[in-house]
């Protein structure tokens, strides 16, 4: 008596995105800017890929209020970015939710990085799913790439307005310090002249 043949088992269709799996040593910014099909605003922090979640309202009003005040008082020599990769090493490429560069970073329309060296000031909106990278990994990382500015900005109070930490570069420390907290009206003189109605939010 001959046996029947087992069937071979049908294997399911696989559903729903299928993310790139990792080499051993890490992803690279290079790899961050030539994988195909990576969802908007992929970040990169220690070779990890970073997919963000959906963001907010408070998120863009605040980002456009924060660009807005900036590009109407910004040097000449100066650009301001939004939602742009900025490339600290080989394996770190976050994506700072404004960055304030060096004029002569902006190389053309198509470019989709800045260098760490050319950023003065880098500012993260902070949301639920991104608090411990904007607050703690972030930081710590502009600041060893010697980015000389930053600004974390979060939603607080019962008509949830803008509040803005001002933090610069320690020349010795090489770490930030926290120079003001701003909750209605952010009016500083460095890295420029810069004066924002941080209520204006609720015209946008």
């Amino acid at each position: 008596m001959t046996a029947e043949p087992i069937p071979e088992p049908i294997s399911e269709p696989v559903s729903g995105p299928r993310w790139p799996v990792p080499p051993p040593e890490g992803w690279t910014v290079d790899d961050l800017h030539t994988l195909p099909d990576l969802p908007p605003h992929t970040e990169l922090l220690d070779g990890s890929l970073i997919f963000v979640s959906p963001q907010r309202l408070f998120h863009s009003l605040a980002i456009d209020l924060l660009v807005n005040g900036l590009r109407s008082s910004v040097p000449t020599e100066l650009r301001v970015s939004r939602e742009m990769t900025v490339v600290l090493d080989r394996r770190n490429g976050p994506e700072p939710d404004i960055s304030v560069v060096r004029k002569e970073a902006v190389k053309s329309r198509d470019q989709t990085s800045f260098s760490a060296a050319d950023v003065l000031l880098a500012v993260e909106v902070v949301s639920p799913d991104s608090q411990a990278r904007d607050r703690d990994t972030k930081p710590l990382k502009y600041a060893a790439a010697g980015i000389r500015h930053f600004w974390l900005v979060e939603m607080a109070g019962q008509d949830d307005h803008p509040v803005v930490q001002v933090h610069e570069l320690g020349t010795v420390s090489g770490t930030y310090a926290l120079t003001g907290i701003y909750h209605d009206r952010l009016k500083i003189s460095v890295p420029f002249d810069i004066d924002i109605d941080l209520n204006g939010i609720n015209e946008l």
